[in-house]
């Protein structure tokens, strides 16, 4: 299992940036995906979480309405629109396979490097 995590980087307050995940080693449309956080000092925290299919999704309450993940099974890569960045989303992010439990995600234990992203006020 592989996941190489890309488009991180430096982003002034209110900007956006598009995370991708791109999966391999596995049948990526047999899993959920997602991504999580972690600042520095705080523990690793779920972002937003997304079916196999694509057809439901989880989100923080923090990121919420500014947020998107998705996933292009044909590609074996997940998304993560982020919009609207605002100083406390600085963290680096880190792509995680693994299931749904009735609306609850458990990941499994198979992460990325991370990609850091950083806003600046």
């Amino acid at each position: 299992v592989q996941l190489v995590e890309s488009g991180g980087g430096l982003v002034q307050s209110g900007g956006s940036l598009r995370l991708s995940c791109a999966a391999s080693g596995f049948t990526f449309s047999s899993y959920a995906m997602s991504w999580f956080r972690q600042a520095p000092g705080k523990p690793r925290e779920l972002v937003a979480a997304i079916t196999n299919s694509g057809g439901s999704t989880n989100y923080a309450d923090s990121v919420k309405g500014r947020f998107t993940i998705s996933r292009d099974n044909a590609k074996n890569t997940v998304y993560l629109q982020m919009n609207s960045l605002k100083p406390e989303d600085t963290a680096v992010y880190y792509c995680n396979r693994g299931n749904f439990r009735g609306s609850f995600y458990f990941p499994n234990d198979y992460w990325g490097q991370g990609t850091q992203v950083t806003v600046s006020s």
